[in-house]
């Protein structure tokens, strides 16, 4: 079977089955989640580690402007930091070029690692450089701690619980997802004044990731089209499934919504939040192969980008 018939969640779901380790009562999360966080003995804070990648063709085109590429490198693994409402500290850069590319590209790629790691006070200390036919990629590993009380993961829905999403979903490949900043300050708003129960960051579309925290938390979910926040210029198709958004998606308990609802308004007055819809007790989508669609009110729509099995 090639990878392309299997697509990255059911790929996954086979090499974690052999991996060592993984969960234990020193992993809070691990593999499969946004970040690990790992329990720190004798201590209220655990570890936090992320890596990831962006590749030319994949997730920037070719002649794009090198800083954006560097901010959105290391924007990328920090989106996930938001997820798990942890503080980033230290960040490896791996660098994977060809020899024949332009010093002055890598020197501006550099600006713009440098430029989204101050946002958040991140120190870049290290990394690694190798040579390749193509095509370009930029590795960052980041490393960071969060408290206990605070760590969030994809594993802690419940029925019932009520499912919002910051900012607005849709065109962020023709808008923002250069130039999006990850939402750590909101994050740690939230798991400071309320008990979230279950957070991700949205990267590869609604229709992708809400069934995966579905799934994470064993529970089904219900999804109003009508209150999906869609970026201007955009359509609900865009909305559920192009990804590259970078927000938050989180489940919070019902009881919470209207406190929730209001103190945002007065803390993130330019930043929208909207209830989309709610966890249930049905069987969560267990295999997007089964399912390759994303239904919604006896409507399917697309599942959302999933790699190894679309371009984007």
């Amino acid at each position: 079977m090639k990878l392309g018939a299997l697509g990255e969640d059911r790929l996954l779901n086979q090499i974690l089955l052999h991996l060592p380790g993984g969960r234990g009562p020193k992993v809070f999360a691990g593999a499969g989640d946004d970040c690990a966080i790992i329990e720190i003995p004798e201590s209220k804070k655990c570890l936090v580690l992320k890596t990831d990648c962006v590749v030319e063709g994949v997730h920037f085109v070719h002649g794009t402007n090198a800083s954006d590429v560097g901010w959105k490198a290391m924007m990328r693994p920090l989106s996930d930091f938001a997820a798990a409402s942890a503080l980033p500290q230290f960040a490896l850069i791996t660098l994977i070029v060809p020899q024949q590319t332009n010093v002055a590209w890598v020197r501006g790629l550099y600006r713009g690692l440098r430029r989204a790691a101050n946002r958040f006070k991140v120190s870049i200390v290290g990394g690694e450089t190798s040579n390749t036919q193509g095509p370009i990629a930029i590795s960052v590993s980041v490393i960071g701690f969060v408290e206990k009380r605070r760590a969030t993961s994809r594993r802690g829905g419940r029925s019932g619980d009520d499912l919002f999403v910051t900012g607005r979903l849709g065109g962020a490949l023709k808008q923002k997802h250069l130039k999006f900043v990850a939402r750590i300050a909101e994050s740690r708003w939230l798991t400071k004044n309320f008990s979230i129960h279950a957070m991700m960051d949205l990267s590869d579309g609604l229709g992708a990731d809400l069934p995966r925290l579905a799934r994470a938390s064993k529970v089904g979910f219900d999804i109003e089209l009508e209150k999906l926040p869609v970026t201007r210029g955009a359509t609900t198709d865009n909305a559920i499934s192009e990804g590259e958004d970078y927000e938050l998606l989180f489940a919070v308990a019902p009881r919470d919504r209207n406190r929730l609802e209001r103190e945002w308004r007065r803390n993130f007055p330019e930043l929208p939040l909207t209830r989309i819809g709610s966890l249930n007790r049905k069987s969560p989508v267990t295999d997007a192969k089964q399912r390759p669609g994303f239904p919604i009110a006896n409507r399917k729509l697309p599942l959302g980008y999933v790699h190894f099995q679309q371009p984007r």
